[in-house]
């Protein structure tokens, strides 16, 4: 059977591993696809730098439409992220009848149900494995390694550059923009690392991620953002004091609320056990927590970037798509695990009404009555205490940190509450809160 032909627009640090590691495994890959798989196009900006890594191997264009309109081509790789020519070129190879696969996360987060949906009438397959957690094949493990289970929750360290500066901040007890630095330094945070520390990127995983889980669309749109631009370097000590460790986590979960079922769809930092596996997950490593009723929790763990461990997700799509470029489309799997006409709107449950537990620091005045004020409010709100951390001003001060851990509430009645904690006149600024996640 004569070899599949790949079209690469992309050459960047994904793009040249998928090179280098087609090239360097392609017999293992042709035993296991069943036939040949061969770049024949590539479309890059800079032709120069291209000649001199394929060697002649393929032919190089800088237009990229040239790719996706060659009669030749039967799958195309886009690795050039973006949202705007990116989804031109996709949306036109599915048009001219060709499978696409993409390491494109904010494009699939954003316009993914039109690609789909393109997809779907055309009789292609759109396959992103790559877009979500680098390596670690997470995407694959919930469309079909899952299949026979209810997932009821899945959380996930999703952002490496997140979790190298959190896991700094903790180890060396340095503050947020020291650590940025470093990692800018490293090659770990672009220069405008925006998209990552402000919580983008992991929200762009999320959504896909919570589309497959629960048959719903890709609704980026409803998601929670925060990021930890914010956090501070006193707050992790808190928390490690306390038997937590905080993470940037992605969390997307089954919830009922007034009796009404609803998918949670947030990221922010997150308070979790030390003693729980994926809070022992360091340095720029990605880990996914998947709760399921059958199987029940299952950790997937690995690089999350990088040139080739995404480049390992992104043939592996290759393969697949081989295996079935000649099969029906109706048995193929399907972009979103449940079959496109079996696909629920569930609604995203807006953050007011997740239920979870807390972690709040309040600044207060060293003054009798402070701790009954604190208490009082929170009981009057029906929340409770499950610990509490009172730190003894220094010698010559006047102010002191208290912490609190609660159990679970509803958001709007911890943001009612800590409403009423600033306004007493022993209050010092604004309450520090994280949210808090046993993962149980």
């Amino acid at each position: 059977m004569k070899p599949i032909k790949i079209g690469l627009i992309g050459l960047g640090v994904v793009g040249s591993g998928t090179f280098n590691v087609l090239k360097r495994n392609q017999e293992e890959i042709r035993r296991r696809a069943g036939r040949g798989i061969e770049i024949a196009m590539i479309a890059v900006r800079n032709a120069e730098r291209a000649e001199a890594l394929v060697c002649g191997d393929c032919e190089i264009v800088t237009d990229p439409f040239l790719v996706v309109d060659h009669p030749e081509i039967d799958i195309v790789v886009e690795l050039i992220g973006g949202c705007d020519t990116a989804k031109e070129l996709v949306l036109r190879a599915i048009g001219n009848g060709k499978h696409v696969v993409t390491a494109n996360k904010a494009l699939l987060a954003l316009h993914g149900n039109e690609i789909f949906a393109a997809a779907q009438t055309r009789g292609v397959t759109v396959a992103f494995e790559a877009a979500v957690a680098g390596g670690i094949p997470i995407i694959k493990a919930l469309r079909e390694g899952l299949t026979a289970n209810r997932i009821e929750s899945v959380s996930g360290i999703i952002n490496g550059t997140t979790n190298f500066i959190l896991t700094e901040m903790r180890d060396k007890g340095l503050d947020f923009s020291t650590v940025l630095k470093q990692a800018q330094a490293l090659g770990y945070a672009e220069a405008d690392p925006t998209f990552d520390i402000e919580g983008v990127d992991a929200a762009h995983k999320a959504t896909i991620m919570s589309a497959i889980a629960f048959g719903i669309p890709v609704q980026f749109e409803k998601a929670h953002v925060e990021g930890i631009s914010s956090l501070q370097a006193i707050d992790i000590k808190y928390a490690e004091q306390l038997g937590y460790r905080i993470k940037l986590l992605g969390i997307t979960k089954r919830t009922v609320v007034d009796g009404v079922e609803g998918i949670e769809l947030r990221v922010h930092p997150t308070l979790i056990p030390a003693k729980a596996l994926i809070a022992n997950v360091e340095g720029a490593m990605n880990a996914v927590l998947v709760q399921a009723d059958a199987v029940g929790a299952s950790l997937y763990y690995g690089r999350g970037a990088g040139s080739e461990p995404t480049a390992s997700s992104v043939i592996a799509d290759l393969v697949d798509i081989t295996r079935l470029a000649t099969a029906d489309p109706e048995y193929r799997v399907p972009h979103l695990a449940f079959q496109p006409n079996q696909m629920t709107d569930v609604q995203i449950v807006p953050m007011s009404e997740i239920t979870t537990s807390y972690y709040l620091r309040v600044y207060v005045k060293d003054q009798l009555g402070v701790m009954a004020d604190l208490t009082r409010i929170l009981a009057d709100a029906r929340i409770s205490i499950d610990a509490v951390l009172q730190k003894e001003p220094g010698e010559g001060e006047t102010r002191t940190d208290i912490i609190m851990l609660t159990h679970q509430t509803q958001e709007k009645n911890i943001d009612a509450a800590i409403a009423k904690i600033e306004a007493l006149e022993t209050v010092v600024g604004k309450v520090v809160k994280i949210r808090l996640e046993n993962l149980a």
